[in-house]
Order: C-alpha cells, then structure tokens, then sequence
C-alpha cells in the first residue's frame, strides 16, 4: 500500500510540474499569458496562430536582453489567477494599469496608451458614453471597459471575449459595446467582416496606459522587461513594431 502511495505521489508532483506552466531557472524560458481575443494586440489569425503587437514584442524584449520570452493563450478570466499561482511569469494582454491591480501585481513601463470607447451600429443615434442609459450594453467581463460602466445607468451584458459582444450587436440583441479604443479601431477600421457596419460613438471617456504584468514582487524579471523596452525604444524597433499593428 505504501508502495501505492508514494508512486501516486511521485506522478502527481510530475503532472503538477507540467500543469504549473511558467518559465523556471531550469529551462531559461519565460512565459506571458496573452489572452487572444484582442487584435491588434494578441489575437488567432485565419491560419490558426496565435499573433498580434504583444506576441511579437515579448520575443523581441527577450532577445535584447539576452533570454527567452514566449507567450501562450490564456483565458481572460482566469488570466491574473494563472499569474498569482505561478502557473506562468507575466501577462502581455492589453493589461491596464490600475490602483486596484497593483496591489497584487508589478507593471513594466507603459507600452502603449488608450481610452474605453462606445461602439456602435452605424445607424445608431447614440453618440457618447451619456447616451448610453438605460441601454443593453456588451462588455468583455472583467476588463476594463466592464469597471467602467460601474458609473453608468445600464443595463451591462458581459461576455467572455469582446468579440462575441459585437456579434450579438450584429445580431440585435444589445444596443452598444464598450472595449478599448485600439481593439475598437482594429473591430471597426481593420476587420473586413464589420466594414461599413461599425463605428465609434464620440471620443473616450478613460484615459488608460497598458503595460506588461508580473507577479508582485518579481523585481529581477521586472527589471529585464524595462531594460529590453528601453533597448527597444533606443534602436527605434519598437516604434516599428508599434507602426506594423497600426499602434502608433
């Protein structure tokens, strides 16, 4: 029985090591957690890879500082979960810097700056955020552009990606979407399936910087992420990525 016992203990410690994920001293590799719903920012192109502003900068910090960096595609919802227990080391997600958020996490250097924004039907008489009480609303649950219509009069509908908010506009099921303004230019100005039936209502009504995410407390980690921005932004390769997805 004993015998039993410890096999089934030495495979669970195995398959625990497997499941956790991350980067460890052991392999070199890092890993960030990108939550792929978001173009231009991460994102699974029509061949089925994962792709977007992120996913190519976490390689290219990594390389200006000498280790790896790769990202994976991880469920929004369960994303800064995932970080806290240490099941990968950072998350390159469109994530907004917040008060709330930087209690239980680190932030590098802002990698790029936006605003929560209305989208619409181009028919839609709504013009602002204002115009929005008393109006079924489609929001991703748990980003950003969820908290913010904590100050509004709607009638918030929450969804797992923000993609399926604006399908179900498409369909009439609610009246606006709220997002950030660089996933709202991608929806409306870049995404050939929306052309002529999408806009942005007004200017944003958030003023938001994203940056890159590791577990509180994880300086050395912290420090190479901000030394390779810095690099990148010296020998002008990250303004070129930026201009590449449109981020500029």
């Amino acid at each position: 029985m004993k015998r039993i016992a410890i096999i089934l203990l030495v495979s669970l410690i195995a398959m625990t090591g497997v499941f956790a994920g991350g980067a460890s001293e052991d392999d070199g590799v890092y890993v960030f957690a990108a939550d792929a719903t978001w173009p231009p920012f991460e994102f699974i192109d029509e061949n089925g890879n994962l792709t977007g502003f992120e996913v190519e900068l976490m390689p290219l910090i990594g390389e200006h500082v000498g280790i790896e960096m790769v990202v994976e595609n991880i469920a929004w919802d369960t994303i800064f979960a995932g970080l806290a227990n240490g099941q990968y080391d950072g998350v390159a997600s469109g994530v907004t810097i917040t008060e709330e958020r930087k209690a239980t996490m680190d932030f590098s250097m802002p990698i790029a700056d936006q605003g929560q924004v209305v989208v619409v039907m181009t028919d839609s008489p709504v013009q602002s955020v204002n115009d929005l009480t008393g109006k079924k609303v489609g929001v991703q649950i748990g980003t950003t552009g969820d908290f913010a219509l904590d100050d509004y009069d709607v009638d918030r509908r929450q969804y797992d990606d923000i993609g399926l908010a604006i399908q179900d506009m498409l369909n009439g099921n609610i009246d606006a979407c709220v997002c950030d303004s660089i996933i709202a230019s991608d929806f409306v100005l870049a995404n050939e399936n929306y052309k002529g039936m999408l806009r942005v209502a007004g200017e944003p009504f958030t003023d938001e910087q994203i940056a890159i995410a590791v577990k509180k407390g994880n300086s050395e980690l912290l420090d190479m992420i901000n030394q390779g921005l810095e690099a990148m932004m010296k020998d002008g390769s990250f303004d070129a990525l930026k201009a590449k997805w449109n981020l500029l």
